[in-house]
């Protein structure tokens, strides 16, 4: 499974994003899509994830009621809507996806994309 992620870009603070996650090679709706965030000098951090069918969600408490995961079967993809940005939420954005995963943690996800820059300017 091949995975582009896009969608990043230069915004203010309490502007808004929309990030995709496009898959291709696999059958997307055997996947559980997670997002997951790094920060310059930091460590790779979970942000949001999404069961097969999209009854699932969770989030990180740190996005929670500003970020919205979702997926489209039919199109092969994964977004990541996110509202009220802080100048924290600077990062580059990595989608993935696992046949099995647990939310949070990275080593249950099968497949990475390249990631996409986010910036948030205050």
């Amino acid at each position: 499974v091949q995975l582009q992620a896009s969608g990043g870009g230069l915004v203010q603070a309490g502007g808004s994003l929309r990030l995709s996650c496009a898959a291709s090679g696999g059958t997307f709706s055997s996947y559980a899509m997670g997002w997951f965030r790094q920060a310059p000098g930091k460590g790779r951090e979970f942000v949001a994830a999404i069961n097969w069918s999209g009854g699932s969600t969770y989030y990180a408490d740190s996005v929670k009621g500003r970020f919205t995961i979702s997926r489209v079967n039919a199109r092969d993809t994964a977004y990541l809507q996110m509202n009220s940005l802080k100048p924290e939420d600077t990062a580059v954005y990595y989608c993935a996806a696992g046949r099995t995963v647990v939310a949070a943690r990275t080593d249950t996800y099968d497949y990475w994309g390249q990631g996409t820059l986010v910036t948030v300017s205050s």
